[in-house]
């Protein structure tokens, strides 16, 4: 899959110029959901269908700072897929290649209702794709 792109906004950064540990969180998000364009599942078309996929867990190591108006590219892959449960990773890095953070999303499916959902049964052709994908 290709890297989502991003580049970091001057309203990003702290008092000392670097990005803030929380933008990093939303760049994760703007992956996840480019992904899913890539994959032919935009989120909103999946809200449509009744497929939910709040957050669960986020773990976030940062590497190196990232300063206003770097460019980082961020990979997202699938690391696991389990009917209910998935769990992405991610690598940020700058042009030049320099890591600036290391990250994992866990996420669950979930109808409107808020009741967990198999994604084989609720959106089969996107839980072939992720098992395609999952590394494990």
């Amino acid at each position: 899959m290709e890297p989502y792109h991003h580049r970091v906004q001057y309203y990003e950064t702290d008092k000392m110029g670097v990005t803030h540990h929380a933008n990093y969180i939303h760049w994760m998000e703007e992956a996840r959901i480019d992904l899913l364009d890539q994959l032919g599942f935009p989120f909103d078309r999946l809200e449509a269908m009744g497929v939910g996929s709040p957050v669960m867990s986020v773990e976030c190591r940062y590497r190196a700072p990232s300063t206003f108006p770097d460019d980082i590219s961020v990979s997202v892959r699938v690391e696991t897929f389990k009917s209910v449960r998935v769990r992405f990773a991610y690598e940020m890095r700058k042009d030049d290649g320099t890591l600036v953070c290391q990250a994992k999303s866990e996420h669950c499916f979930m109808s409107p209702e808020g009741k967990l959902l198999r994604l084989e049964k609720a959106c089969p052709e996107l839980a072939e794709k992720l098992a395609a994908l999952a590394e494990e």
